[in-house]
């Protein structure tokens, strides 16, 4: 499914609630709404807002993370990757 950055985790939806919480995040992400190395929100903070638990957010921040969307700094929290070199790597001649 695809999720949009003002969607909320539901319940009774077919994806779990991570799965959820990963979309919508990666939407947010993808619309600004965090600056590249500048941290999101905590998972206590994002925990709230979606009522969910720690480990469900942590989860979530995980697969984001593989992703490579997110990098966490132990003890800072999690900070929002520049995507952009690695887009450019793949496309070596574009711009030559």
């Amino acid at each position: 499914m695809t999720y949009g950055p003002d969607d909320q985790v539901e319940r009774d939806a077919p994806d779990a609630p991570f799965e959820q919480l990963t979309g919508i995040l990666r939407a947010r992400l993808g619309r600004g709404d965090w600056r590249v190395n500048r941290a999101i929100p905590s998972e206590n903070a994002l925990a709230n807002e979606y009522g969910l638990s720690r480990p469900t957010v942590r989860r979530a921040l995980a697969a984001l993370a593989e992703e490579g969307f997110v990098y966490a700094v132990s003890g800072r929290g999690t900070f929002v990757t520049d995507r952009e070199p690695a887009a450019r790597a793949e496309r070596p001649n574009e711009g030559a």
